[in-house]
C-alpha cells in the first residue's frame, strides 16, 4: 500500500509543477504580448 501512495504523491508533485510552469510561461507571454503592443501603439503614433 506505500508504494501505492508513493505512486500518488510522486504523480500530484509532478502535475502541480507542471501546472505551475505553464501558469509562468503564460504570465511571460502575456508581459510580452503587452510590451508588443505598447510597441505597435508608438508606432503608430509616431506614424500620424
Amino acid at each position: 500500500m506505500s508504494y501505492l501512495f508513493a505512486a500518488y504523491a510522486v504523480f500530484w508533485a509532478l502535475t502541480f509543477v507542471f501546472v505551475f510552469g505553464i501558469a509562468s510561461r503564460q504570465k511571460k507571454l502575456e508581459k510580452e504580448m503587452e510590451a508588443l503592443r505598447r510597441a505597435l501603439e508608438r508606432k503608430k503614433q509616431q506614424e500620424s
